[in-house]
């Protein structure tokens, strides 16, 4: 999001100094570079929402761009299955939803039709969705700070942000690389927004609440048994997809992920902690609420993660001829979800300007797919915010 937002502020504002500041050592090393790397088609997503709009606006602009810029993309499609009776209503709402949101292609596959395209996919019911593709977003970020540079525009890496203070009209950002001082800040720190939120003086709406993915790889020798992206019908009652086959544009099939709670906002490992970011969350009166709302799911999702017999016979509802030995662990990713103090997630796109300053508190899947447009929509708000000429 933030090199997006600098990419298309830079390239609407030449005459703006523009620094970008990131605390690693290099760009997308957190959600960027940990995610699925699908290209998203927009089918599940509330008609009218941001989320809808912008995801299907920025798909076609993300193939798009990869094109132009000669990098590896597929338009692969994917298979939407339902595997009970129980969820063939919400297969049709999928549908529903897709051809609200302008998605061109979508059919609903019998089983015949359904083992056409995956053969080794048992289901009653698919919905081929032919838009989703697939890519390498860190690549794709990389890609957008090089053209940052390219047009005047600074990255200071391994930079990262410890105080913000305010001077009247001026705001300084002090950081492990010295002071900056600035008229305006765009905060785009995905899994710690709201921590920068508050060192700005800015009481945000929501807490940043960490949810991690774990993945297995599918070995070589049985990558043949999915042909193109594979996924559950959602379960409305829970936020997250559920655990679905994708393969990758560098090669090779993924299964997963799950969703569990991450005792540390980059925890990408089961053993990762950290005492504030745990206490942080647990002292959240929101977090309480949520989990009273969703402690089944999340004691599946927790069992899941530490059976991968449990994770198998998930996978198994979509392809039964998967087994244990076809898998072995992969990596994980980290979910910035944003939490209300109710305990509701905030489940579209949610950005806040406060004077100075703009904040993007929520921007989970598909943002990386829809990171285009929503980098011109951020630099839309910072023009009239800021009163940029």
């Amino acid at each position: 999001m933030g090199l997006s937002t600098a990419m298309h502020c830079i390239r609407l504002f030449p005459q703006l100094r523009l620094l970008l500041v990131e605390k690693e050592d290099g760009v997308a090393r957190h959600q960027s570079g940990h995610n699925s790397g699908v290209i998203h088609s927009g089918v599940y997503y509330k008609p009218g929402s941001l989320k809808a709009k912008l995801c299907v606006e920025g798909a076609a602009a993300m193939v798009e761009f990869c094109r132009e810029h000669k990098l590896k993309h597929e338009i692969c499609g994917k298979v939407i299955v339902a595997t009970s009776e129980e969820e063939i209503p919400g297969l049709k709402k999928s549908l529903e939803r897709g051809q609200a949101n302008g998605l061109i292609g979508l059919r609903m596959l019998d089983r015949e039709q359904l083992r056409e395209i995956e053969p080794h996919c048992s289901g009653l019911l698919g919905l081929l969705v032919p838009s989703t593709g697939i890519t390498d977003y860190a690549v794709v970020s990389r890609k957008y700070a090089e053209i940052v540079a390219a047009h005047g525009g600074t990255i200071s890496t391994g930079t990262e942000v410890r105080k913000v203070v305010r001077r009247g009209a001026e705001m300084t950002l002090e950081t492990t690389r010295g002071a900056f001082s600035t008229r305006n800040v765009i905060n785009c720190a995905g899994l710690h927004s709201d921590r920068v939120s508050r060192m700005a003086g800015q009481k945000p709406e929501v807490m940043i609440v960490p949810f991690r993915g774990e993945y297995y790889d599918l070995v070589p020798a049985r990558e043949h048994l999915v042909r193109t992206l594979i996924y559950p019908v959602p379960d409305p009652k829970f936020p997250f997809l559920g655990v679905h086959f994708t393969r990758r544009i560098q090669g090779g099939v993924d299964a997963g992920p799950n969703a569990v709670l991450a005792f540390k906002r980059e925890g990408y490992r089961r053993t990762d902690f950290n005492l504030r970011d745990f206490a942080g969350t647990v002292t959240y009166p929101g977090f309480w609420h949520m989990a009273g709302k969703y402690w089944r799911e999340g004691a599946s999702e927790y069992y899941r993660s530490l059976s991968k017999r449990v994770f198998v016979r998930a996978l198994q509802r979509l392809v039964p001829e998967i087994v244990s030995a076809d898998l072995v662990a992969d990596g994980s990713g980290v979910r910035a979800q944003a939490l209300r103090p109710d305990g509701s997630l905030v489940d579209d796109f949610h950005f806040v300007q406060s004077d100075n300053m703009l904040h993007v508190w929520n921007v989970p899947s598909p943002a990386a797919t829809a990171s285009l447009p929503i980098g011109r929509y951020i630099v839309e708000m910072a023009r009239k915010g800021f009163d940029l000429a």
